[in-house]
């Protein structure tokens, strides 16, 4: 091998942590809108690289992603079609309100759930008395 060729302990400490916050910025509709706008996803290197960046979709990497939509967005980004909408404002922007009545569904569901649990716990703890 040649000596310039292996990445050392704190190289591969960068890179991860370089393509972490690059995989996570894929979960704005906004970001993906500016790099439509400015052709990067036209740009076969650039598309090769986002499907090398499917690997955090292994548990091992997705652990450390604080914003699961990104991987989403990372699998629809292998698709032209996708990319080529992106150039479209209103895209970015209903996929934007998506996410946020997504989100808002979610919270309102688990704030649902854990409020039944409360409601439980007294009468399993009256119950077991």
């Amino acid at each position: 091998m040649a000596a310039g060729s292996l990445e050392t302990d704190e190289q591969s400490r960068i890179r991860f942590q370089l393509e972490l916050e690059f995989v996570q910025c894929l979960a704005n509709p906004n970001y993906l809108n500016f790099l439509a706008q400015r052709g990067y996803f036209k740009e076969k290197p650039f598309v090769s690289y986002l499907k090398y960046l499917l690997y955090w979709k292994d548990a091992e990497y997705a652990k450390y992603l604080k914003y699961p939509q990104c991987l989403h967005m990372l699998e629809l980004l292998q698709y032209e079609h996708f990319r080529k909408e992106l150039v479209n404002a209103q895209c970015a922007k209903f996929i934007d309100e998506q996410q946020i009545l997504h989100w808002q569904h979610y919270s309102r569901k688990r704030m649902r759930l854990q409020q039944a649990l409360a409601e439980q716990q007294p009468q399993n703890n009256a119950i077991g008395k």
